[in-house]
């Protein structure tokens, strides 16, 4: 089976390569990792030790955020590596100031995990939510350093506990600890063998608690939204912005704010003419007298402030490969709505059956729920208050990495 994972390996580098041309997201991928070694040896000294702290994309960093925090804080003299493997992760956060280097993780490779791991020199590793790599974990393993993963959650339909899914389930077993955010996925890795896990939470709420707790004023989207209604809609794909574009037809009254996941010149062109008369947030940060009911955000990293404009908001994605984050919507008090792929989601199945949440799958459906958001007072403090009563994970976790490993 390794050498189907080796090939399989091989054939992703040799495809994003030949796509790298043609597609901003390969061309970053690409372009990045050609320089990891040498922007490693340049920044990071292999003598040292180091804190590894890797995710996949930018939504995990901000969930496991807050245990590096924790960690730095306690250990300012702890030096900290950060790898991503998406360059939307990378390209927003390769500035990161608590860490000793940014970095994206080579491809998963025999050689380049000794490299990799020989040129950080790490004293323990930690992996947010997924990423399970099978060189990278047999690497830490043999060299006796601790690898936690924290936030994880697993599914029964996942291929470590299917029985064609052994080589999955042994690199399962490099891992030291498991912090896993439900008592099913404690019980899946003890149907393997797997014993090291507990029940520790989910960071992201501690990260969005803590968000919510301290506003940071976007002047220019507070003035456009001041003494209206608001509508918005965050992380939004094509399928989502043209249900929401029926939906501002409807509701003149409303203002509605979109912050979409993509915000490529082509997209951005799509919206336009969804939205004839929207504003972008460039434009209207040079021209604050411009006036629209529309708002398109065509930046990236504002979103996680945004929801404290709004008073229903709209977290897109459920008509692809799943909702992104609801939490930071919820943890302003904010009902919220979604497309029918929620299922991978607990915390969204949680508000659905709170009364904080309503998921839609057509136009029909979104204006009803809509409405019944509109009408329901206590929706948003019942979000709230579900953030509010799971925080504390990232405390669970630091207690155990640093009686163990720190």
């Amino acid at each position: 089976m390794l050498w189907l994972y080796n090939f399989g390996i091989f054939l992703y580098s040799v495809v994003v390569r030949l796509v790298a041309p043609f597609n901003p997201k390969a061309k970053l991928f690409v372009r990045g990792r050609q320089q990891t070694f040498q922007a490693l040896h340049q920044h990071i000294d292999a003598q040292k030790k180091h804190i590894w702290f890797h995710f996949a994309s930018l939504g995990e960093f901000e969930q496991g955020r807050p245990v590096l925090e924790k960690i730095k804080q306690a250990h300012p003299e702890k030096q900290i590596v950060v790898t991503f493997f998406s360059p939307s992760g990378y390209e927003i956060r390769k500035n990161y100031q608590l860490a000793a280097g940014v970095f994206y993780l080579p491809l998963d490779t025999h050689k380049n995990a000794e490299k990799f791991i020989n040129a950080i020199n790490p004293e323990l590793a930690i992996f947010t939510k997924y990423e399970f790599w099978h060189h990278y974990y047999q690497t830490l393993r043999k060299r006796h350093i601790p690898l936690f993963l924290i936030s994880g959650i697993f599914r029964p339909n996942q291929i470590f506990f299917k029985k064609y899914g052994a080589f999955y389930r042994n690199i399962l077993k490099n891992v030291t600890h498991f912090f896993v955010q439900n008592q099913e996925s404690v019980d899946l890795l003890i149907s393997i063998g797997i014993t090291q896990a507990r029940i520790a939470g989910d960071t992201r709420f501690d990260r969005v608690f803590e968000n919510a707790a301290h506003l940071l004023t976007i002047q220019e989207v507070q003035d456009f939204c001041a003494g209206h209604q608001v509508f918005l809609g965050g992380s939004t794909w094509l399928p989502d912005e043209q249900l929401i574009a029926g939906l501002a037809n409807d509701n003149p009254d409303w203002k509605f704010v979109l912050a979409p996941h993509e915000i490529h010149a082509e997209h951005l062109d799509q919206l336009q003419k969804l939205f004839p008369t929207a504003v972008r947030y460039s434009r209207l940060k040079t021209q604050p007298e411009l006036k629209a009911q529309v708002l398109i955000i065509d930046n990236i990293g504002m979103l996680s402030a945004l929801y404290q404009y709004a008073n229903i908001a709209y977290i897109g994605g459920g008509f692809g490969a799943g909702i992104h984050n609801t939490l930071e919507a919820a943890a302003f008090g904010k009902p919220v709505l979604f497309g029918p792929n929620y299922q991978k989601f607990q915390e969204a199945k949680d508000l659905l059956q709170l009364g904080a949440a309503i998921s839609i799958s057509n136009a029909a459906e979104l204006k009803k729920g809509f409405e019944q958001l509109n009408t329901n007072s206590n929706a948003g403090s019942l979000a709230r208050s579900y953030v509010a009563d799971h925080k504390g994970a990232t405390e669970t976790i630091y207690k155990e990495i640093e009686s163990t490993s720190l």
